[in-house]
Formats: C-alpha cells, sequence, structure tokens
C-alpha cells in the first residue's frame, strides 16, 4: 500500500525535529567534553573530583569542587523537605478529597507557581523570606543564606511534585479501593494504606525529578544564596552552588580562555552527569510504577 505524500512529508518533518533534538544533546556534552579536557589538562581530575577547597577566583587557586556540591545539594535539600510535604499534601487532596468545584480552582492556582520567572523567586527569598526567618525564628542569618533559597526553589518546584504525585495516585485502580471499602475501611484508611502504598513507586519518582530541579536551578541561588564557595551544613550561612558559580564567571569574573573561565565546563560537565542520572533514576521509576499498576 502506497504511502499518501502529505504523510511521507509529516513523517519526514517529525523525524528531523527528533533528529534535531538529538544532535543538540550531542552538541551539548561534546562542547563541555571538549571544553572539561582543556580544564582537566591544567587540573588534577582527583583534586577537582576530591578537593575540599574552591577558589578559581582567588590569587591562591584551588579547584576542590564539592562545596560547590555541597552548596548545591543543602539548598536542593531544603527546597524538598518543603516541595515534596506540601506537594503530596496537595496531591492526596486534590485527588482523594476535593470536590470538582475546589479542584477546578485550586489546581490552576497551584501550576501558576510553575509559572513565575525564577528571578521572581530569587527576589522574592531575600525581600521577602529572609527578613521573616530573621524577625521570628532566626535571628542570626545571614542576608545570603542557603535558607532562603531552598524555601524558594520548594515553593517553585510544589507544582512538579503535586502534578506527578496526583497523576501516580489517580493510576490506582478504583477496584482496590472499592474492595477497602467493601471491608469497611473509612476514607484516610483506604488512602493512607492503600491508595499511597499502591501509588508509591510514582510517588517516589515525582521527588526524583523535583530534586533534579532543583539540582539545575540557577537565578534563585544566584540572587539569594550568595557567592561564598565554602563547605559548610549550616543552612543560615551564604554558600556558593554549581549553577551560580557558572553564572557567575559566565557574566565576566574571568577572562575568556582562561583555567578560572574553562573551569565552568568542567562544573557543568558535572552538573550535567547528576541531573542525567537523577532524571534517568526518575523515568526508570515511572517505568517500573507503569507496569506494576497496569
Amino acid at each position: 500500500m502506497q504511502v499518501p505524500k502529505a504523510e511521507r512529508v509529516v513523517g519526514n518533518l517529525l523525524l528531523a525535529a527528533s533528529l534535531l533534538t538529538i544532535f543538540a544533546l550531542i552538541l551539548i556534552i561534546a562542547t563541555l567534553v571538549y571544553e572539561s579536557l582543556f580544564f582537566f589538562s591544567k587540573v588534577s581530575v582527583f583534586e577537582f573530583l576530591f578537593g575540599l577547597e574552591w577558589t578559581v577566583l582567588f590569587l591562591d587557586k584551588k579547584f576542590g569542587v564539592i562545596p560547590l556540591v555541597a552548596g548545591t545539594f543543602l539548598t536542593s535539600a531544603v527546597a524538598m523537605l518543603l516541595a515534596s510535604s506540601i506537594g503530596l499534601g496537595s496531591a492526596i487532596y486534590l485527588s482523594e478529597y476535593a470536590s470538582p468545584r475546589i479542584r477546578a480552582v485550586v489546581k490552576p492556582l497551584l501550576e501558576i507557581l510553575a509559572g513565575i520567572p525564577t528571578v521572581v523567586y530569587g527576589y522574592f527569598a531575600i525581600y521577602t523570606i529572609t527578613p521573616l526567618l530573621k524577625s521570628t525564628i532566626f535571628p542570626d542569618i545571614g542576608f545570603y543564606n542557603a535558607l532562603s533559597a531552598g524555601i524558594a526553589m520548594g515553593v517553585m518546584i510544589i507544582p512538579t511534585v503535586a502534578s506527578l504525585s496526583e497523576d501516580a495516585l489517580y493510576a490506582v485502580p478504583e477496584t482496590i479501593k472499592h474492595a477497602a471499602y467493601s471491608l469497611g475501611a473509612r476514607k484516610i484508611q483506604v488512602v493512607f494504606r492503600i491508595v499511597v502504598p499502591a501509588a508509591l513507586s510514582g510517588i517516589v519518582a515525582s521527588f526524583i525529578l523535583g530534586l533534579a530541579r532543583a539540582v539545575g536551578e540557577t537565578m534563585i541561588v544566584a540572587i539569594a544564596a550568595g557567592f561564598r564557595p565554602v563547605l559548610t551544613l549550616n543552612p543560615l550561612e551564604a554558600i556558593q552552588t554549581m549553577t551560580a558559580f557558572i553564572a557567575q564567571v559566565a557574566t565576566g569574573e574571568a577572562p575568556h580562555g582562561t583555567v578560572e573561565y574553562q573551569s565552568i565546563f568542567a562544573v557543568g560537565l558535572y552538573l550535567f552527569v547528576i541531573v542525567m542520572v537523577l532524571n534517568l533514576i526518575g523515568n526508570y521509576v515511572v517505568r517500573r510504577w507503569g507496569v506494576r499498576i497496569a
């Protein structure tokens, strides 16, 4: 059977779009690897991966990336503590308790958070969250700190966690719920002992993908967390994340072609690997969950 010409044209256009996406990904990876090789020709890989000091822009240059990694995961941990609790709670309410009328209002409002520019979240963190924390709970908190940046990121990630978790909860077959009700279970027992455990893999996947979103965030941490590359677990102090360092150097803090400038490609490659691994884990969990629920 001969395929109509119009269908062949559309098929070729879709194929070209897919190949363009793959080509763009290959080009990004090639650029990061190529530039990183120049960096690692001057800096030891061991020092980069395991060094405890990052003073690339100082006279006494040290290239241990661990402080940047620690700052990245410190802000991401704060964000996920907030986003996972509120996001999951919102998903449970919308999928199991909310009436259609309330859901039609609350869900779009929740998703508006995902459309707010991240630069707005950054200034919201330093001009609203930090003063509020300073006047109520942490009087010694600095103007730039990991806690405020993490809270702002958590608010930004809530729609991601809530949406994916809600999809997972909706995918639980109604027959399982009806079976529990037929045995005399109450609503809260069905939700927390049947529905949530059955959707647990999808919920975990939403957390992983939310974490990947937090790790790759730039503007919020660049504005609110500061540019202090120190190894600390105190969220009240100023820190620097991997993305914030890339933004700092890329805007002119180091001359092009120097080892300082090339360090952003090494950090970018490291960050790319971290985010890729998190996304692969999340996608794997989603696929396994989908098969199990089906």
